[in-house]
């Protein structure tokens, strides 16, 4: 059986966030033989500095730039603070730049939040900047996210479940091209 890796971060550092309930769910939807981890470093990743920035960056870089190089695929779930991206995830993302860790790696990216048009435009501006290969399909704005999950983190809304099955799908497609099989 051929295994995959789904390597999910959440920008939001609560555990109980929407955004993190929102990777639970995906998780659920994982076929057997996908590998499917939720980082929950973010919180230890330190400010970036460019003088640090080298072959021996701080360990918590090296260990997610690693996760990163051998998943098959990213998905980013993340909310909207004061307008923009979470300083968290932004910092987390200014230390892939020289990495290449992003680089053509399949992306799926949902922003769930309140609003969350600011902070998506920018991740999409964000994940080009470092080559990450968003795929269009697989990205997901989903404005006032507490009215759509209930106190458990369910998806209790059937059309955003229904957007992040598609989501969901092709992200799986994106790193599992059809079999050619012959006529």
């Amino acid at each position: 059986m051929d295994f995959k890796t789904i390597f999910a971060i959440s920008g939001s550092l609560r555990l109980g966030s929407s955004n993190h309930a929102i990777l639970e769910a995906l998780g659920k939807m994982m076929p057997t033989n996908i590998n499917y981890s939720i980082y929950n470093g973010l919180s230890e990743i330190p400010a970036f500095n460019p003088g640090l920035d080298n072959e021996s960056p701080p360990a918590s870089v090296a260990a997610l730039r690693k996760l990163l190089a051998g998943a098959d695929g990213i998905i980013i779930c993340t909310p909207e603070y004061a307008y923009g991206v979470p300083g968290a995830l932004k910092n987390a993302l200014d230390w892939m730049v020289s990495s290449a860790s992003f680089s053509g790696k399949p992306t799926a990216l949902i922003t769930a939040s309140t609003g969350g048009e600011t902070a998506h435009e920018t991740m999409i501006k964000i994940l080009g900047a470092i080559d990450a290969d968003l795929i269009e399909e697989a990205t997901l704005l989903i404005s006032f996210v507490r009215t759509k999950i209930d106190g458990d983190g369910s998806i209790i809304d059937s059309e955003t479940a229904e957007k992040l099955r598609k989501v969901f799908d092709a992200l799986i497609k994106k790193i599992k091209p059809p079999l050619n099989l012959p006529l």
